[in-house]
């Protein structure tokens, strides 16, 4: 069972919001997932980036992979560092 982090498309056309999810890699295609950490809402004047941190290490240290976007998040909010550290 391989877990991946990764984004959900939610919202209308043009106005794309995201959802952080955990899922397995085989359900990517059925939209099915475990759990929801977080949100992200790319906007042209400032992204709106909420990630629950301790959801998201807690995925992390039990073996899930986020997708690269997903790592790129994390870097700018600080959580792939954390991880490291406690790696």
């Amino acid at each position: 069972m391989a877990l991946k982090i990764r984004l959900k498309r939610v919202g209308k056309k043009r106005n794309a919001h995201f959802r952080l999810v955990v899922s397995e890699s085989s359900m990517a295609p059925t939209g099915r997932f475990i759990e929801e950490i977080g949100v992200y809402k790319p906007t042209p004047e400032e992204a709106e980036v909420r990630i629950d941190e301790e959801k998201a290490l807690k995925w992390l240290q039990n073996g899930a992979r986020p997708s690269n976007t997903v790592r790129s998040l994390f870097k700018d909010s600080g959580i792939w560092a954390d991880y490291i550290e406690n790696k």
